[in-house]
């Protein structure tokens, strides 16, 4: 396998245009094809990497996903719970995983890679394209051209 590969490439038609979660998903897809770049072939060597980047990913999705509800709150999103559970839903099966590493069960980096792919991208694609639509509907559009979604937007779009 070449390194550098990318088992995702980033796109616009991702993008939410809330520069906090659009990092934070950049971020992720390259955590994600860092992990595939570390695909060798070599069992021993990619199980200690994979030991290693659990750790990061772990952290770092819980602070994506702590970002992605503390927005859908703040907006009064009302899909809130549906998100949530898919959140905890992944953090669920990544757990499952770990334990299967650590019990010495067949867990490949490049399983895991492809897994977190998969996820990401119907993730993004599917549930949060709806809070992302969401947002864009009671946003305000300031003279900059930026949404921003004041107080007075949530007060009107729940009257």
């Amino acid at each position: 396998m070449s390194r550098n590969s990318e088992i995702i490439v980033w796109s616009n038609t991702f993008a939410c245009n809330i520069k906090i979660i659009d990092d934070q998903h950049r971020h992720l897809v390259d955590l994600v094809n860092k992990m595939f770049n570390h695909v060798t072939g070599d069992e021993d060597e990619e199980r200690l990497y994979l030991k290693n980047v659990l750790q990061e990913a772990v952290r770092y999705i819980k602070i994506h996903f702590a970002t992605e509800e503390k927005i859908m709150l703040a907006t009064r999103f009302a899909g809130y719970i549906e998100h949530k559970e898919a959140h905890q839903n992944f953090v669920y099966n990544v757990a499952n995983n770990i334990k299967s590493l650590i019990s010495g069960k067949r867990l490949t980096l490049l399983s895991f890679s492809k897994f977190l792919k998969n996820w990401i991208l119907t993730h993004i694609a599917v549930m949060d394209k709806q809070y992302f639509d969401y947002i864009r509907r009671i946003a305000t559009r300031k003279a900059d051209g930026k949404l921003t979604v004041s107080p007075v937007d949530l007060l009107i779009r729940h009257i």
